[in-house]
């Protein structure tokens, strides 16, 4: 099996167009079609369902495609690894990060990283975090900032930043506001929530909270980003939870502490691969991060 029969599976599964992917490699696609063939042959199964509009992976091709994310991942550590022996760190920085992340200031932290490394390329993905555990996990990203929201596992470890209580926000006309003491689940279960999409980091902490209180909850208005979240509350449209650090970004609001719960910690972490498989450019930005054992 060839490095580069991974590769081009890799794009066309990507890309899920044989044509796209064979622009983007800069190979015929005729080339790009052989070296799949070839490794469809020496692996004994089909790894695509071609159509005329698109290609789809089969089950085979699933099972292969994080296998082959990471060998690629592996290989392109390695060279990085051997350049930065040399004293010259290149290739790419491939980072992740919810949005607003509490314990680091992303924009300014690439920033310094680019002035001491100018070779190597900066890719910035913003999600949620559970997809970011999987992109780091299969490799397709060197490091992410998110919440804590599962344990280590063979693929994945998690380095501590900081960590801070969630707080309930609400409009300053709002019948929470009035009194401005700590409130529980049970006393806002009723409310109408605004909340972030399932996989976001605060809304996992929330729906985890709640669900230990043993009370429900309704999301009436769910949205992706943190600026809208907050212009809904702004407005009296509903209350949310969110992280104790929100409140600063939308000073007219009412902030108040939620108590009678052990899960509303939200703990930011730098989420990473084995030490051993970390990239040289993953090391750097950690250790200018100022994060021990990194």
């Amino acid at each position: 099996m060839e490095l580069r029969h991974l590769q081009h599976f890799v794009a066309v599964a990507e890309d899920q167009h044989f044509t796209r992917a064979a622009e983007r490699l800069l190979v015929s696609q005729s080339g790009l079609s052989a070296s799949i063939r070839a490794l469809e042959r020496e692996l004994g199964t089909p790894l695509f369902v071609r159509t005329t509009r698109r290609v789809t992976l089969t089950e085979a091709g699933r099972a292969l495609l994080g296998e082959a994310e990471r060998i690629l991942a592996q290989v392109r550590s390695a060279h990085e690894a051997v350049a930065a022996v040399q004293g010259v760190l290149r290739g790419t920085l491939a980072l992740g990060t919810e949005q607003c992340i509490a314990g680091v200031h992303v924009a300014r932290l690439l920033a310094a990283f680019r002035r001491l490394h100018p070779d190597v390329e900066i890719r910035l993905r913003q999600a949620g975090a559970g997809a970011l555990a999987e992109e780091v996990a299969a490799g397709r990203l060197d490091l992410a900032f998110a919440v804590r929201t599962q344990a280590d596992s063979d693929q994945l470890r998690s380095v501590p930043l900081t960590s801070e209580p969630m707080t309930v926000l609400c409009h300053a006309g709002h019948r929470l506001a009035t009194g401005g003491a700590a409130v529980t689940p049970d006393e806002i279960g009723g409310e109408v929530f605004v909340d972030f999409h399932p996989d976001w980091g605060p809304r996992r902490i929330t729906d985890a909270a709640f669900a230990a209180a043993g009370v429900r909850r309704t999301v009436a208005l769910e949205v992706n980003d943190v600026h809208s979240l907050l212009d809904l509350v702004d407005e009296n449209l509903g209350i949310a939870v969110v992280p104790r650090h929100f409140r600063h970004k939308r000073e007219a609001l009412t902030a108040l502490p939620l108590k009678g719960t052990d899960e509303a910690a939200y703990e930011t972490v730098a989420l990473l691969p084995p030490p051993e498989a970390a990239s040289p450019a993953a090391r750097a930005l950690m250790t200018l991060l100022g994060t021990e054992g990194a």
